[in-house]
C-alpha cells in the first residue's frame, strides 16, 4: 500500500504585513492631495493661511490691549491661548468630515472607517503643530523676548487639543449623519467657546463665580498647560489633566463606537 504523504497544502493568503499602516499613509496622501493640492506650494499654502489670519489678530490686539495679564508680550500671551483653541477646532471639524469626504474609498472593504478617521488626525495634528511652532517662534524671536520655556509641558498642550478636538469631532461625525441638523446646532452652540477658553484673559483674573463655569470647559485647563510652559511663574493649580484626558478619550471611544457600529449607514448618508 502507498504511504506516501501528500504534500501540506499552501497556507491561505492573509492580510499583508503592515497593511493599516500602508491604508493609513495612502489616505494621508490622498487628503494632502485633496485639501493642498499636488504641489509644495498648497501645503506651504496651508501653513501660512492660518498662520497669517491669526498674526493679524494678535497684531490688532496686542495694539488695543497693551498689556496682558502676565509677561510683557501681548502677542505672545494671545498666541500661547489661540494655537491649542485653534488646533483643538480644526482638528474636531476635520474629523467630523471623515464620512462625508471619503465616501468612495469607504466603500473599499479593505478602507475601515476608523482609517479615514486616523489620516485625518494625524494630517490636521502636524499642519496645525508647524503652524504653532512657527508662529510662537517668530513671535519671541522677532520681539527678542526671554521665555522660560517648558518644551515639555508646550508639547503636551498641543497633544491634548488635539485628542479633544479628535474626540469631539468623532461624536460629531456620527452625529451628523444621523442628525444633519446637528450641524448647524452645534456651529452656534460652539461659538461661545471663543469666549469663555480663557484666551484673552488668565483663570485667576475672573470672579470666583465665573471660574466655577470656566473650570468645567477642557480648553481652559489646556490653555492653562500652553501657558505655562511659556511661564515659568504660572500657576497651573485648577488644571487636570485626568478630567481633559477622560473627556478627550471618553468622548472618542464612544464615537469611534458608534462609527463602527454604523459604518454603513454613515457612509450612505
Amino acid at each position: 500500500m502507498d504511504t506516501t504523504l501528500a504534500p501540506p497544502a499552501p497556507p491561505r493568503p492573509g492580510k499583508p504585513r503592515f497593511q493599516r499602516l500602508r491604508v493609513i499613509f495612502a489616505m494621508v496622501v490622498r487628503e494632502m492631495g485633496t485639501r493642498f493640492g499636488r504641489s509644495a506650494g498648497g501645503y506651504l499654502w496651508a501653513l501660512g493661511e492660518p498662520l497669517g489670519g491669526i498674526m493679524m489678530l494678535a497684531i490688532a490686539f496686542s495694539l488695543a490691549l497693551r498689556s496682558p495679564p502676565i509677561g510683557t508680550s501681548f502677542m505672545l500671551f494671545y498666541a500661547t491661548g489661540i494655537v491649542p483653541f485653534y488646533l483643538y477646532n480644526i482638528m474636531s471639524k476635520a474629523v467630523a468630515q471623515t464620512v462625508s469626504t471619503n465616501r468612495g474609498l469607504l466603500s473599499y472593504p479593505v478602507v475601515s472607517v476608523l482609517d479615514a478617521l486616523i489620516a485625518k488626525f494625524l494630517l490636521s495634528f502636524v499642519t496645525i503643530f508647524l503652524v504653532g511652532a512657527i508662529l510662537l517662534s517668530g513671535i519671541i524671536l522677532g520681539q527678542g523676548l526671554y521665555v522660560n520655556l517648558d518644551l515639555g509641558r508646550a508639547v503636551l498642550a498641543f497633544v491634548l487639543a488635539a485628542l479633544l478636538g479628535l474626540g469631539v469631532g468623532s461624536v460629531n461625525c456620527v452625529l451628523f449623519g444621523f442628525f444633519p441638523t446637528w450641524k448647524n446646532i452645534w456651529g452656534v452652540l460652539s461659538r461661545p467657546l471663543f469666549l469663555v477658553s480663557g484666551i484673552f484673559y488668565t483663570f485667576d483674573s475672573v470672579p470666583p463665580a465665573f471660574q466655577k463655569v470656566l473650570i468645567w470647559n477642557p480648553l481652559v485647563h489646556i490653555i492653562g498647560v500652553m501657558r505655562s510652559g511659556f511661564y515659568g511663574t504660572y500657576n497651573t493649580y485648577y488644571v487636570s489633566y485626568s478630567y481633559v484626558l477622560g473627556v478627550s478619550l471618553g468622548l472618542f471611544v464612544v464615537g469611534a463606537w458608534l462609527m463602527r457600529r454604523h459604518a454603513s449607514f454613515l457612509i450612505e448618508q
